[in-house]
C-alpha cells in the first residue's frame, strides 16, 4: 500500500525537476527544456488516454500555457508535475467540449490510488502488452477509473496529488484506480481473482511511457 505502486523513475527525477523549474523561473531556457523533457512523456501518455491521437496538439497548447504562467508556480518537482497535469487536463476537456464529445468511457466520477499487490499471472499478462495497447485499454475504462490510473501510473503522481488534479477525495480516487486495474485484468481474459497482483503489472506496463 502507500507509495508501493508509484513509478520510481518519476520519483527519482523530482529533485532534478525541481531544480530545473526554479532555474527556468529565473529565465534559464535550457532548464525549461530539461523540465519539459522530464514531464512531457508522462503528460503525453495521460493526454493520449483522454483525447487519443490529438494528444500531441493538446500537449502543445498545455505547454504554451505552462510557459506563460511558469512564474506563478510555487512548489517542488512533484508539485510541478501535478500543476502541469491540471493544465493539461483543462486543455483536454476544452478540446473534447469543442468536439462535442465526452472523454471515452464516461462513467461516474469517484477518485485515485494506492496500488496494492504482489506479482502473479495478472502482472505478467499486463507487462506483455505494448504501451500503446495498454493506453488503448485504459481509454476504454469509465472516465473516473481511466484518469485515476493514468495520473497515478503514467504521470507518476501520488494518491493525494492525483486527487487534487481531479478535485476529489484521495480515497475515492484510490478506489477508482483499483477498480480500473481489475477491469483491465478481466479484459485481458486472465483467470482467477483480479483483486491481487494486477496493479504492479499495470504500473510497469503503463510506466514505460515515462
Amino acid at each position: 500500500m502507500g507509495e508501493a505502486g508509484q513509478p520510481r523513475r518519476a520519483k527519482t527525477y523530482d529533485g532534478e525537476l525541481g531544480i530545473a523549474v526554479a532555474r527556468a523561473q529565473d529565465g534559464d531556457e535550457t532548464a525549461f527544456a530539461v523540465a519539459y523533457r522530464l514531464v512531457q512523456p508522462g503528460l503525453l501518455g495521460y493526454l493520449h488516454g483522454l483525447v487519443g491521437e490529438d494528444a500531441e496538439d493538446v500537449a502543445s497548447d498545455a505547454w504554451l500555457e505552462i510557459a506563460r504562467d511558469l512564474g506563478r508556480f510555487k512548489g517542488d518537482g512533484a508539485g510541478f508535475r501535478g500543476w502541469t497535469a491540471v493544465i493539461a487536463r483543462h486543455r483536454a476537456l476544452d478540446h473534447l467540449r469543442r468536439q462535442r464529445v465526452r472523454p471515452r468511457g464516461g462513467g461516474t466520477e469517484q477518485d485515485v490510488l494506492n496500488l496494492p499487490g504482489p506479482h502473479n499471472t495478472h502482472d505478467q499478462a499486463l507487462e506483455s502488452l505494448s504501451t500503446e495497447q495498454a493506453l488503448e485499454l485504459v481509454r476504454g475504462l469509465p472516465r473516473d477509473q481511466a484518469e485515476a490510473v493514468l495520473l497515478r501510473v503514467v504521470v507518476g503522481l501520488d494518491g493525494p496529488a492525483a486527487a487534487r488534479v481531479l478535485g476529489k477525495r484521495a480515497g475515492a480516487v484510490r478506489t477508482a484506480a483499483h477498480r480500473g486495474l481489475k477491469r483491465l485484468a478481466r479484459q485481458l481474459g486472465v483467470g482467477g481473482d483480479a483483486d491481487e497482483g494486477v496493479t504492479d503489472g499495470a504500473t510497469r506496463t503503463l510506466g514505460k511511457t515515462e
